[in-house]
């Protein structure tokens, strides 16, 4: 078994260096933060983490070859990876089109870009000319190659829908797809094995990551605030088919929508979160989250990945993990 954890880009940097000293401590293997738009920038993150860090694997979960060019990627990547002695991964992802909106970049052939991101990073990784000319990214010259020491640093690949789910399997090293509910994951787990039938490789050939919310804690109902509170702010992007698997209808959202974003009442937005839309992710104490973990092994999940928001106090949270939750896991036999 395989475990990481992972964080959103919105806290002060030095923060993260002892979240990562904790996860290291706790037996996590990869340590993973996002980059959304307009928050603190993944790579000083993961650059301090990497100082103050000797084992665990330091990855951003996601970046896009929109807002940075697969080149600076390249770039950004190797110095984290001799900066932390191979222990970079890269992980990958379309973005959100509406984020990309806010600075006027159009999304219009993500599978396209993620495909031939992959392949120039690759090349770029294994010191070679980047002999490209693509779609998406457009014609490279003979001088498109790293000057510097570099080696194939896994590539993953963040995912929700079917092709990306397909890509995956078909061009990545790893898959980060979230799964809303993590019962989802016999659905995700097939697509991602169709990208590999597709070019015939090993399921071993890929590391997937059952990435899944979790709110844990020693006061099981603080813990289940803290995701109701994710749920009200969030639930009424979800897309159809999230709902569906939740088995809520969109309209059960509108009256928490309009109290989160009118009335600026979250106490009541989040009151109406209803237990199925909880199940969206896993809470409660250590002890209760251990019968949905261990039914995604029981699905075939070799790694699981605990996502925001983890807990009342992250940091604590790390440490119920370590202590009560993935002891158990390693344990656990199918």
């Amino acid at each position: 078994m395989r475990f990481s954890i992972r964080f959103n880009n919105d806290r002060p940097v030095r923060e993260y260096m002892a979240l990562a000293q904790a996860a290291e401590a706790a037996g996590f293997d990869q340590f993973w933060v996002s980059d959304d738009l307009f928050l603190y920038g993944v790579w000083p993150i993961l650059a301090a983490c990497a100082t103050v860090t000797e084992r665990i694997q330091l990855g951003t979960c996601i970046i896009n070859p929109y807002t940075m060019h697969p080149a600076e990627i390249a770039m950004q990547a190797v110095s984290l990876d001799e900066l932390s002695q191979g222990r970079a991964l890269v992980g990958l992802g379309a973005g959100a089109g509406d984020f990309l909106g806010w600075v006027g970049l159009p999304q219009e052939r993500p599978l396209t870009r993620i495909v031939e991101t992959i392949q120039v990073l690759r090349a770029l990784f294994k010191g070679d000319v980047v002999a490209h000319h693509g779609r998406e990214l457009g014609q490279w010259s003979p001088e498109a190659y790293m000057r510097v020491p570099t080696r194939q640093i896994p590539i993953y690949l963040g995912a929700m829908s079917p092709k990306m789910l397909e890509a995956i399997g078909a061009y990545a090293d790893g898959g980060l797809p979230l799964l809303f509910p993590p019962e989802h994951y016999h659905a995700a787990r097939a697509h991602v094995d169709a990208g590999l039938a597709a070019q015939g490789r090993a399921p071993e050939d890929v590391d997937m990551a059952a990435c899944i919310w979790v709110s844990v804690g020693d006061d099981a109902q603080a813990a289940e605030a803290v995701l109701r509170q994710k749920i009200a702010y969030y639930g009424h992007a979800l897309s159809d088919t999230i709902l569906a698997n939740l088995g809520v209808d969109r309209s059960e959202f509108i009256p928490i929508e309009h109290a989160i974003q009118h009335d600026h009442d979250e106490a009541r937005a989040c009151a109406m979160v209803t237990p199925a839309m909880l199940k969206i992710g896993i809470t409660g104490s250590g002890a209760d989250l251990l019968p949905r973990l261990t039914a995604l092994i029981d699905a075939g999940a070799r790694h699981i990945s605990f996502g925001p928001p983890l807990g009342p106090d992250p940091l604590a949270a790390i440490g119920v993990l370590g202590r009560e939750v993935l002891p158990a896991l390693r344990d656990y036999r199918v």
